[in-house]
């Protein structure tokens, strides 16, 4: 990544994250994340699954688990070459390859079997847009709270991680 790359600071109830959008590789995802930053749709939003040994996602539901509105799902570009390693940053989205929106999820480690494979749906993966250059320290605590079911969602923490705002530091 270079230094022309966007960079956000994302402040939570457990600490701060610094994250680097990589541009160059994920234009319309880094444009579809930075839309939502400025219409401040994280504000509120909770780390709604979080599994220790895998990954921790959000930004798209509120602490009483109801889903905020989204904007229409964009292009998967997970055949950008960028990888899900730990720290990275990845598009969530539904089994349709082209289905993400505001959700997404940090890899607290290698995930190799999210990466993109081949062309077809099963083997497209999940488009990696971002990393973290400071407060991977944090995402070790949040990956590491309590979890349990709430409604039919399953890894929820019984004590809601918030992302409290989400704001440019380093525009492109």
């Amino acid at each position: 990544m270079s230094e022309k790359n966007p960079v956000v600071l994302m402040k939570t109830s457990m600490g701060d994250i610094t994250i680097e959008l990589d541009a160059q590789h994920a234009p319309v995802t880094v444009k579809n994340f930075l839309d939502y930053v400025q219409d401040g749709f994280y504000e509120g939003t909770i780390f709604h699954r979080v599994i220790n040994s895998f990954m921790v996602q959000g930004g798209g539901m509120t602490a009483d688990m109801k889903e905020k509105k989204n904007k229409a799902p964009i292009k998967n570009e997970a055949d950008n070459g960028l990888k899900n390693v730990r720290g990275s940053l990845a598009m969530a989205r539904t089994q349709v390859v082209d289905s993400a929106t505001s959700q997404f999820f940090i890899n607290v480690v290698d995930n190799d079997f999210l990466n993109h494979q081949s062309k077809t749906p099963s083997g497209y993966g999940y488009a990696v847009f971002a990393k973290v250059i400071d407060g991977m320290n944090v995402v070790d605590e949040i990956r590491k709270v309590k979890t349990g079911n709430k409604g039919y969602h399953q890894d929820v923490p019984a004590e809601p991680v918030t992302i409290e705002k989400v704001s440019l530091l380093i525009a492109e």
